[in-house]
């Protein structure tokens, strides 16, 4: 099997689970497809890896609790709430720059050296574009007090409808994802010392994915989910929820474990690079969302930025 397209083919899942998730949201809230994907995803690798896996030290339960928190509970929570008020494009292109949080807390944890110059000037370029994702298009602000409001089970508003931060017309679902993108920075520092334990791959993914559903469980209780059966008889629910638990989370993992065997871990991310674009073009086919000039110009800047400082 071609590893570059068994690359391409995970990417261009991963880009269509906002558009999918944004679906959900109709008659789901974001905790309960949170959960029902990992649900569906644990039970999947269980099947393919049925023993429980033997810690080599007590201690390291800390780590997969805490990669299990961030990446798993924390981080798709915030993904899910922050599309509830802004729309899939710009989840997608804002959780991108999760790379470059990752990176400088390896430089703040001294587990690399400093970077050069260059990856600064691309940090401030994706920061910039992400700014330009996030203000509202002046077009989009003319009847934007006329917007469609928030589907009583929590379903997604519209992006011109949804809350500003402070009055200054930041949209709270965008400050959600980029605060989604450091989690998930927080995440990968984690999973990088559980990987250095030499822990078999998708058996750590199995752990940490049960200490996420152990997580989630308190959050759902809260949000006291609904008993409605009904959902579920829904054809478009059902293939969404099977698509994010089966293929984007379980299948699309080990897909792209394959890729960085064959690869390596550098060039099988350059692939990650294509997330925002094809994000995109799924929100506008499938959901209608708009595409501006202003996004198109956030997305090269994002994109630029972080190519930029992968080169450094």
């Amino acid at each position: 099997m071609n590893a570059h397209l068994v690359a391409l083919a995970t990417v261009l899942v991963w880009g269509t689970t906002f558009v999918s998730t944004k679906v959900l949201l109709v008659d789901f809230a974001p905790v309960e497809i949170l959960f029902a994907r990992f649900l569906m995803a644990f039970a999947a690798l269980c099947v393919l890896r049925p023993r429980m896996l033997r810690l080599q030290r007590r201690r390291h339960e800390v780590l997969f609790a805490a990669a299990g928190f961030t990446g798993i509970m924390l981080y798709y929570l915030l993904e899910n709430v922050a599309l509830v008020y802004t729309d899939a494009s710009k989840v997608g292109v804002i959780v991108t720059v999760a790379p470059l949080f990752t990176a400088l807390i390896a430089v703040a944890l001294r587990a690399e050296r400093a970077p050069k110059p260059l990856f600064y000037v691309g940090f401030v370029l994706a920061m910039a574009g992400v700014v330009l994702v996030s203000f509202p298009d002046p077009a989009a602000l003319v009847g934007a007090g006329s917007a469609g409001s928030v589907a009583a089970s929590g379903g997604a508003a519209s992006d011109a409808g949804s809350p500003g931060i402070l009055g200054l017309g930041i949209n709270l679902g965008d400050v959600l994802a980029l605060a989604a993108a450091l989690v998930w920075a927080v995440y990968s520092t984690v999973i990088a010392r559980i990987a250095a334990l030499g822990y078999e791959t998708i058996a750590v993914t199995k752990r940490t994915f049960a200490w996420g559903l152990a997580f989630m469980l308190p959050v759902l209780a809260l949000s006291q989910p609904s008993l409605d059966v009904a959902r579920f008889a829904s054809a478009v629910n059902i293939g969404n929820l099977l698509f994010l638990g089966l293929i984007a989370s379980a299948a699309c993992f080990a897909m792209w474990g394959y890729a960085v065997s064959r690869l390596g871990a550098a060039r099988t991310s350059v692939y990650i690079y294509l997330t925002p674009a094809i994000t995109v073009t799924a929100s506008v086919l499938v959901l209608g969302e708009p595409l501006t000039p202003q996004i198109v110009m956030g997305i090269v800047l994002v994109v630029g930025g972080l190519v930029l400082s992968a080169r450094s």
